[in-house]
């Protein structure tokens, strides 16, 4: 059962929706609305301080952002 990300079209709310293979329709959980659109969103895995795939080193230092791999920190 994966979690997938979500964008609403009528309130522009984003979130986050563990989908079963019965789920047909997905709901807005702000506003109730079945106009959402599933976001492409990419895998990551972080295994001893390193994102694989990429080779760089997590930061610590990074508290500007959630992002992780993000210029502006370097992480």
């Amino acid at each position: 059962m994966p979690i997938y990300e979500y964008v609403c079209n009528s309130c522009g709310e984003e979130f986050e929706q563990l989908v079963f293979s019965s789920d047909k329709v997905i709901k807005c959980r702000k506003c109730g609305s079945e106009d959402t659109v599933k976001k492409m969103s990419m895998f990551a895995m972080k295994s001893s301080g390193s994102f694989r795939g990429t080779g760089k080193k997590a930061s610590s230092s990074c508290k500007g952002c959630t992002s992780t791999n993000c210029s502006s920190c370097g992480g």
